[in-house]
């Protein structure tokens, strides 16, 4: 379903949605308050719940449920994301006022790298059938492994590349406002935004790889991939701070998780052989979040682990 007018259009109401977004609505630093993330939280899931209508009534019922299904598992997965966005702000005394400017480029560094992986992916899976079912053995482990360290903290500034940023980049001991670079004595300084940004993108990238292949389990479509992707992620930030003062509560949330990228693996590695309709994965993936939501919400919240260390 991917003609070159529909990329086109789709990816300039993309760029278009992050100008005004940056560029009109949160030009200046501000704490996103409950309603105002309440408001845009509705607006990108309007959006992406039309756009799947779009989907559904001009390619019909099979593309629309597997539009829905990745879109769900990929909002999904995100949540993850925003666990590990909480730590950074706080380990990082991220002020409230430019949080929103670090998620929002965050948010354009992940649609560009996304779109990269994707387009990687669908042109493996279409010169090569049996990357599918390595790509379901990933996800099998990656859900196995998910539900052994669930309870371990990640150390994402740990990471060479922000090692290296941190170590060679000249960076001014406190935050400037939200400005990303100052100049001082005529040099160009990076202030400690930069970094905090650095370790959002490397966490997208790190989730990234979980949440693609586990879309190519439910279509072979590069741009339903896609387009799922976007939509979920342009709803991100507004997600985060909706729910940035509940996450605790979401306890179990993980092992629901793993559970879905279990079951998309092993549906990957079977699918030869035995074939799992689009409504069953989506009732299935459904069925497991909500499940492992209601448990978290009952048990109520879990205590903060181990911040990260700057």
């Amino acid at each position: 379903m991917g003609t070159p007018l529909l990329w086109f259009g789709f990816n300039l109401f993309v760029l278009i949605a992050i100008a005004l977004d940056l560029g009109v609505f949160h030009r200046k630093a501000h704490k996103v308050g409950i309603r105002e993330a309440a408001l845009w939280s509705i607006v990108w899931v309007g959006l992406a719940v039309g756009f799947g209508y779009f989907v559904w009534h001009w390619y019909g019922a099979q593309r629309g449920l597997e539009y829905f299904t990745g879109y769900v598992i990929e909002k999904a997965l995100s949540v993850d994301n925003l666990f590990v966005f909480l730590v950074i702000f706080r380990a990082f005394q991220v002020d409230e006022r430019v949080q929103h400017r670090v998620l929002e480029w965050g948010i354009f560094g992940a649609l560009v790298m996304r779109g990269i992986m994707i387009a990687t992916g669908a042109a493996l899976v279409s010169r090569f059938s049996w990357i599918l079912q390595l790509f379901g053995v990933f996800l099998v482990y990656t859900g196995l492994h998910m539900l052994a360290k669930r309870d371990k903290a990640v150390h994402y500034e740990r990471n060479p590349i922000f090692r290296f940023a941190s170590t060679h980049l000249r960076v001014t001991k406190d935050y400037r406002n939200d400005n990303f670079f100052v100049r001082e004595d005529r040099k160009l300084f990076a202030t400690p935004l930069v970094l905090v940004l650095l370790i959002v993108e490397i966490t997208d990238v790190t989730f990234a790889v979980d949440s693609i292949p586990a879309i190519f389990g439910i279509t072979r479509d590069a741009f339903i991939v896609y387009s799922s992707n976007v939509f979920a992620i342009l709803g991100l930030r507004a997600l985060y701070f909706l729910l940035a003062d509940i996450l605790d509560y979401f306890r179990y949330l993980s092992i629901g998780l793993a559970l879905v990228l279990l079951f998309i693996g092993v549906k990957m590695v079977l699918d030869p052989w035995w074939h799992i309709s689009v409504k069953l994965s989506l009732a299935v993936v459904a069925g497991a979040l909500l499940a492992t939501m209601l448990i978290s919400l009952l048990a109520g919240p879990k205590k903060q682990g181990t911040p990260l260390q700057p």
